[in-house]
Protein backbone atom coordinates (compact mmCIF):
# COMPACT_ATOMS: atom_id res chain seq x y z
CA UNK A 1 0.00 0.00 0.00
CA UNK A 2 2.59 2.30 1.30
CA UNK A 3 4.54 1.51 -2.18
CA UNK A 4 1.67 2.61 -4.11
CA UNK A 5 1.46 5.74 -2.79
CA UNK A 6 5.74 6.64 -2.94
CA UNK A 7 5.11 5.80 -6.81
CA UNK A 8 1.81 7.94 -7.48
CA UNK A 9 1.78 10.47 -10.35
CA UNK A 10 1.15 14.21 -8.83
CA UNK A 11 -1.74 13.98 -10.76
CA UNK A 12 -3.10 11.44 -9.79
CA UNK A 13 -2.09 12.67 -6.28
CA UNK A 14 -3.79 15.77 -6.64
CA UNK A 15 -6.80 14.48 -8.58
CA UNK A 16 -7.50 12.28 -5.48
CA UNK A 17 -6.54 14.65 -2.60
CA UNK A 18 -9.20 17.40 -3.93
CA UNK A 19 -11.75 14.73 -4.57
CA UNK A 20 -11.91 13.36 -0.97
CA UNK A 21 -11.13 17.12 0.77
CA UNK A 22 -13.24 18.65 -1.36
CA UNK A 23 -16.05 15.92 -0.40
CA UNK A 24 -15.10 16.34 3.04
CA UNK A 25 -15.37 20.05 2.80
CA UNK A 26 -19.01 20.12 1.27
CA UNK A 27 -20.58 17.81 4.24
CA UNK A 28 -18.87 20.23 6.77
CA UNK A 29 -20.58 22.74 4.88
CA UNK A 30 -23.96 21.51 5.15
CA UNK A 31 -22.59 20.84 9.12
CA UNK A 32 -22.52 24.30 9.39
CA UNK A 33 -25.73 24.92 7.57
CA UNK A 34 -27.60 22.95 9.41
CA UNK A 35 -26.12 24.46 13.27
CA UNK A 36 -26.88 27.74 11.83
CA UNK A 37 -30.26 26.60 11.28
CA UNK A 38 -30.67 25.25 14.48
CA UNK A 39 -29.07 27.91 16.53
CA UNK A 40 -31.20 30.46 14.89
CA UNK A 41 -34.64 28.56 14.96
CA UNK A 42 -35.20 28.98 11.86
CA UNK A 43 -37.98 26.73 11.46
CA UNK A 44 -38.82 24.07 8.46
CA UNK A 45 -39.25 26.35 5.91
CA UNK A 46 -36.40 28.91 7.15
CA UNK A 47 -33.95 25.62 6.94
CA UNK A 48 -34.76 25.14 3.71
CA UNK A 49 -34.13 28.93 2.41
CA UNK A 50 -31.06 28.11 4.05
CA UNK A 51 -30.10 25.15 2.84
CA UNK A 52 -31.44 26.12 -0.74
CA UNK A 53 -29.53 29.31 -1.01
CA UNK A 54 -26.16 28.10 0.90
CA UNK A 55 -26.04 24.81 -0.81
CA UNK A 56 -26.65 26.34 -4.38
CA UNK A 57 -22.99 27.14 -4.54
CA UNK A 58 -22.29 24.02 -3.87
CA UNK A 59 -24.44 22.63 -6.19
CA UNK A 60 -22.65 24.90 -8.87
CA UNK A 61 -19.07 23.33 -7.72
CA UNK A 62 -20.69 19.59 -8.31
CA UNK A 63 -22.22 20.66 -11.91
CA UNK A 64 -18.78 22.61 -13.06
CA UNK A 65 -16.49 19.33 -12.20
CA UNK A 66 -19.03 17.15 -14.00
CA UNK A 67 -19.47 19.35 -17.01
CA UNK A 68 -15.54 20.36 -17.16
CA UNK A 69 -15.40 16.15 -17.18
CA UNK A 70 -17.72 15.37 -19.83
CA UNK A 71 -16.38 18.28 -22.03
CA UNK A 72 -12.77 17.11 -21.94
CA UNK A 73 -13.94 13.56 -23.34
Amino acid sequence: MLEALKNMSEETFTTLSVSILCTGLIIYMGFIIYRLAADSKAGKYGSLVLFFTLGFGVFGFIVKTILTELLQK
